[in-house]
């Protein structure tokens, strides 16, 4: 199964949302990616930044769906405030981290991610979430 992961700087859900049948065009700051399940991931990300549980974060809801059926096709969800600022925030030795514990906990459920591929990933992302922070806007994720 072939999955396309597309994180994006938008000024909003309804702009976002307006993603949802094609991607995220060169209308938008993106990073693309493949072959991980984006909406357990950022879950992952955000327990390992910044604490909680996998199970406290989907009964709260996360990752916040803006539109589609994520059983279904393609789904557009925002990245949330917590995980932004963890990743903002964090020195590239925690991003390091999490993202070589993230790789590790994958490994567990029989998915291989590279340490080096899963360290891009986090950094990457970090990145875009200062650079939308710097612009006033939120970081979304399209995947399909």
């Amino acid at each position: 199964m072939s999955i396309v992961v597309k994180f994006f700087v938008a000024p909003d859900d309804t702009s976002a949302s307006l993603t949802l049948r094609g991607g995220p065009g060169r209308a938008f700051e993106l990073l693309s990616f493949g072959n991980f399940d984006p909406e357990a991931a950022v879950i992952e990300w955000e327990c390992l930044s910044a604490g909680g549980s996998f199970e406290e974060l989907v009964e709260a809801g996360e990752p916040r769906t803006v539109a589609g059926q994520d059983n279904d096709g393609c789904v557009v969800f925002a990245i949330s405030p917590r995980l932004s600022a963890a990743l903002a925030n964090a020195e590239h030795s925690t991003l390091h981290d999490v993202a070589v514990s993230w790789a590790q906990l994958r490994a567990e459920d029989g998915e291989v991610i590279d340490a080096e591929v899963a360290d891009a990933i986090v950094g990457d992302l970090a990145a875009l979430v200062i650079s939308a922070q710097r612009q006033g806007q939120g970081v979304y994720c399209w995947s399909g």
